[in-house]
């Protein structure tokens, strides 16, 4: 069975959906079966995939509302090696689709039921905002990874979505556990990064990643033109960032009890 991962945070512009299309195609670059879900209404790591979102027949909101099987939703993007459930503002309406629904917060977990033994990996790209969104997916997932930028708000932020993980362990996903921290547009020469970084460390421990992911205008510029930076420029700083990154989640994965059984 995969392991499905929430990659979230309460703060845009972390670096959320960089790190889902990136650790997608990366995992996939491994010879790791991935699939990507794109449960952001904004539709950008579909659009990052080369996907026009307003075309797309079904998305993940037909997922949500039980109107269409995941298998049937799935795009596979063999230029990339992964696939994906494609997400539009289709999915603005699912707050208010869902309100009254029965079994509102588990529809995504029934939904891919079907699916997960087809995959190593799903990823889950949530909204910047905690709703009934991402509350399904961290109830589907096993695990919660934060991409974060080392600057004083994020610090701040980064305690409520603390908050938030245990309140899901303690209601409704008690397997929920915390993947790790990942630090995005990470520079080293400034001082206030160095610093963030340290307490992030102090405080978290093995769980920050020891990878980071450093400014790049070749990370930057590929969802323009609908690519992983891996399919834009391979050579590049972002690529061989997230290749490592990826490599450094298989290495935790391998090490875990019963991973060889």
């Amino acid at each position: 069975m995969g392991r499905i991962i929430a990659v979230a945070n309460q703060k845009g512009g972390v670096g959320k959906t960089t790190t889902c299309v990136n650790l997608a195609a990366s995992l996939a670059a491994m010879n790791r079966r991935v699939l990507l879900i794109d449960l952001d209404p904004q539709g950008n790591a579909t659009m990052g995939c080369g996907i026009d979102k307003a075309g797309v027949k079904h998305s993940a909101y037909d997922l949500l509302l039980e109107k269409v099987r995941c298998v049937d939703i799935v795009r596979k993007l063999v230029e990339f090696g992964f696939d994906l459930v494609p997400g539009n503002a289709d999915l603005t309406a699912a707050d208010v689709a869902l309100m009254g629904a029965a079994r509102r917060e588990r529809r995504l977990a029934n939904g891919l039921s079907g699916v997960d033994t087809d995959y190593e990996y799903i990823l889950i790209d949530c909204p910047p905002s905690l709703n009934l969104l991402t509350l399904n997916a961290l109830v589907a997932a096993n695990s919660l990874l934060i991409p974060m930028q080392c600057e004083y708000y994020a610090l701040e932020g980064l305690s409520g979505l603390m908050g938030t993980l245990a309140n899901i362990r303690a209601t409704v996903n008690p397997g929920l556990r915390l993947e790790g921290l990942l630090r995005t547009m990470h520079d080293p020469r400034s001082r206030l990064t160095r610093d963030v970084s340290e307490q992030l460390i102090r405080y978290f421990g093995e769980s920050v990643f020891r990878t980071f992911i450093p400014r790049n205008i070749r990370l930057a510029e590929a969802p323009s033109h609908g690519l992983p930076v891996l399919q834009y420029d391979k050579s590049s700083r972002g690529a061989v960032a997230y290749l490592a990154f990826a490599g450094e989640i298989i290495e935790k994965d391998e090490k875990k009890p019963g991973a060889h059984d």
